[in-house]
């Protein structure tokens, strides 16, 4: 009888099309809308090589130092050249400044000097160059005044050596992407979008509410055990737009999740779980119409989603910092930092955190729901 009643709520389940475009296409409407958005987005911005003129004249020729320096940044045959130099005339040079063919340009009047239009990465960049080529020439005409044998030493040619003490290291195994927080916390939103198949169950057995509810209120027919039925039909049928998603995900848009496969099946699980008992205990707990019921879920929803960081990706951290007990307390933000726990870390005590704390609420939600469906009584139907 179980099997009976379980493959007919999934027939009915499928057959409302209004239901399985929020729940199935919508999603996937979502996360291609996602996917053009952030197009090359997650990617850290390619360094070009910044342009450059350097006014060629007598006095340059005379700066031989500052020619080798300038050589060894630029136009070579590497890629990441710092500059890409072009050799002219000042009044040129001033003409490449101000059709902004050039970042700026550099020519010599007692001393090296740096003209640029306007402020900027690249033209702070130029002058830190300058600076510190004077600092370290100034540097090493100081120390030969003061001690000219330290020319024969070989002491100079370090002073022209830079050294970097600063190492990279990550603190997870993937590098960070600013991205996928947004298609995580996507998927928690349609975990619990599968709050609307919790009302409509609900609906279904409530004799006020519709008339398959009033006709399973009068038959002999334990009302419990057909709820249960329900909400099977109704967790297979979102598991099943779940996996849909996570496949549209991985395999088209080529989101990240990592290769923990059985977590993140598990995830799945629990927070549509979590979503279906959270649309059950609005269900019952509210008296009115669906309709109501309904736009106050998809009001909470937003609310929870929009605090998990899925319309801004910093909310996230805001609420972190601010008041953390926000990001405990939301079951969408607990879905998606199970994604994002398993895609970054190697340690699993913060996923089972999440997901022990998803499975608290969807016991809280299932035994509102008991308790409430229990005493309901009809004087007539």
């Amino acid at each position: 009888m179980f099997f009976h009643n379980y493959k007919y709520r999934i027939k009915c389940i499928v057959k409302d099309k209004q239901m399985m475009f929020w729940t199935l296409l919508f999603p996937i409407i979502l996360a291609t809308l996602f996917n053009l958005a952030f197009f090359n987005l997650s990617s850290a911005e390619n360094f070009s090589s910044i342009n450059i003129a350097v006014v060629k004249d007598d006095e340059y020729e005379k700066n031989t130092e500052f020619i080798e320096v300038l050589k060894s940044v630029s136009n070579g045959e590497n890629d990441k050249n710092l500059f890409n130099v072009e050799y002219t005339s000042k009044d040129m040079a001033q003409k490449l400044l101000d059709d902004n063919k050039v970042d700026g340009f550099i020519y010599f009047n007692d001393g090296i000097k740096v003209v640029v239009k306007k402020s900027g990465i690249n033209q702070t960049i130029l002058k830190s160059f300058v600076d510190e080529f004077k600092q370290t020439s100034s540097t090493i005409k100081t120390i030969i005044e003061k001690n000219p044998e330290i020319i024969n030493q070989g002491t100079l040619n370090s002073l022209m050596k830079r050294s970097n003490y600063i190492k990279d290291v990550s603190i997870s195994k993937v590098n960070p992407d600013t991205t996928v927080n947004y298609f995580y916390t996507l998927i928690a939103m349609t975990c619990f979008y599968g709050s609307f198949l919790g009302i409509k169950e609900v609906s279904a057995i409530q004799g006020n509410q519709s008339a398959q509810g009033a006709r399973i209120n009068t038959a002999p027919t334990n009302k419990l055990k057909v709820f249960m039925v329900s909400m099977a039909a109704a967790t297979t049928v979102q598991l099943f737009d779940i996996g849909i998603l996570i496949a549209y995900l991985a395999l088209i848009i080529k989101v990240g999740f990592g290769n923990q496969l059985g977590y993140i099946i598990l995830t799945c699980i629990i927070g549509t779980i979590a979503g279906v008992t959270f649309g059950t205990c609005i269900g019952a707990i509210i008296k009115k119409g669906e309709g109501l019921k309904i736009g106050i879920l998809v009001g909470l929803t937003m609310i929870m989603s929009y605090l998990s960081g899925m319309m801004y990706d910093k909310m996230k951290y805001i609420v972190n910092n601010n008041m953390p007990i926000l990001g405990y307390i939301n079951p969408v933000n607990l879905i998606a930092d199970s994604f994002y726990s398993l895609y970054y870390y190697d340690n699993l005590t913060k996923f089972f955190t999440n997901l022990s704390l998803l499975c608290g609420f969807s016991i809280i939600f299932s035994s509102i729901t008991y308790l409430v469906l229990r005493r309901q009584k009809y004087a007539s139907l």
